[in-house]
């Protein structure tokens, strides 16, 4: 098997902890030399800046100058550099050229976490576009500590531009480094000023997902998902609040608050027996919803039979686990953000853009049989 095929078989498989299995490249930048010595960095098979200076009788100066076309060079020592550049094959590196430029040839991506198969696949796709475009990838976790605003203060000096998933910081921290002229994009979060953004419809989806429980004659709902710390999990939550208050029926009064791993969903799970097992759990995503079906089900709880339990996102455990869902383009938001970010990057001054990318439900056994029963009879 092709090593091309390997890696489209790696990058098929969603991992419920961890994208570290991916190995995705996270190149830091750190040079002390000087602006003619940083075209240097790269060789072409094995051929160096020096080499090339040598066999021609210039310095390192002059190649650079001649490489780089900005700065006039004799046009008798500009034909002798180019002519043993093509001899010795000497090829200068994006990244070198990008350093004696003044540029990182590096683009950042903040997450508030790394763990569980939604982030994986949109690091998976943002490095693969940010890749195409000749850009390596610099990534921080910020698992909420008090010191994210300043990480990402420090991560904005080593990278051309920046995009930022969810509350990972506030406003004022995005507008303050985009004030500074950082390009800077927003994935699964708000606008902020003038900034740009790329998003996956939530509303319209929560309220079809909402409406579908309602048909098989649900009419008790909980919502799992910390809602404030998550625009995505907030929008979700007003559908299903919509979808209720439409068809005459009280929502509950908040989201069941949670973090977004299966373990969560377990310990929900354990205060819903508690507290009362409504007719449907709506979960912000899939690994919530497995952990919920998981405590239930070790309770003696049948589920869809007692209660109708659905996710969010879509990942592959879910096919397998029959679970109701919401699929959304995971990979396909990194590779928006990388592709907008480099508009940018490369002097795209145009009004703030926001992009709204398309979900769609998926129905499969978790929430019942899928013959809407009559629901005067509940």
């Amino acid at each position: 098997m092709s090593q091309d095929r390997e890696r489209s078989d790696r990058e098929r498989e969603i991992p419920s902890r961890s994208c570290n299995r991916y190995q995705i490249p996270v190149t830091l930048i750190c040079t002390n030399d000087s602006e003619e010595a940083g075209v240097a960095v790269s060789t072409g098979e094995g051929v160096t800046i020096r080499d090339v200076a040598a066999r021609a009788g210039v310095s390192i100066a002059t190649v650079s100058r001649v490489l780089r076309g900005n700065i006039p060079v004799s046009e008798p020592t500009k034909e002798r550099v180019l002519t043993v550049v093509s001899e010795l094959g000497y090829r200068p590196s994006v990244l070198g050229r990008s350093l004696a430029e003044g540029r990182h040839a590096a683009n950042g991506i903040v997450f508030p976490d790394l763990s569980g198969p939604y982030y994986a696949e949109v690091v998976l796709g943002y490095e693969e576009a940010a890749g195409e475009l000749g850009r390596s990838v610099l990534i921080l976790s910020t698992h909420g500590r008090d010191a994210a605003p300043e990480m990402v203060r420090e991560l904005a000096r080593r990278v051309d531009g920046m995009v930022v998933l969810g509350r990972t910081v506030s406003d004022e921290v995005v507008q303050e480094i985009a004030a500074r002229g950082l390009p800077i994009v927003l994935l699964a979060r708000s606008a902020a000023g003038e900034v740009d953004s790329v998003n996956a419809e939530n509303v319209a989806s929560a309220i079809r997902l909402t409406e579908h429980l309602i048909d098989h004659g649900h009419r008790t709902f909980a919502v799992v998902g910390g809602a404030e710390s998550s625009p995505d999990t907030m929008e979700r939550w007003a559908g299903v609040r919509t979808a209720l208050l439409r068809a005459g029926l009280t929502p509950p009064a908040e989201p069941v608050p949670a973090g977004l791993r299966e373990e969560e969903g377990t310990r929900v799970a354990e205060d819903l027996l508690v507290a009362g097992v409504p007719d449907a759990v709506v979960c912000a995503n899939d690994e919530l919803a497995l952990g919920v079906i998981t405590g239930l089900r070790a309770a003696g709880i049948d589920v869809p039979g007692q209660v109708a339990v659905t996710g969010w996102d879509d990942v592959m455990a879910a096919r397998y686990a029959g679970l109701t869902t919401v699929r959304q383009p995971m990979r396909e938001l990194g590779v928006r953000a990388a592709r907008m970010l480099d508009l940018r990057i490369r002097g795209d001054a145009g009004p703030a853009r926001h992009e709204v990318l398309p979900t769609n439900l998926v129905v499969r056994n978790s929430c019942g049989r899928h013959e809407p029963p009559d629901l005067d009879r509940r």
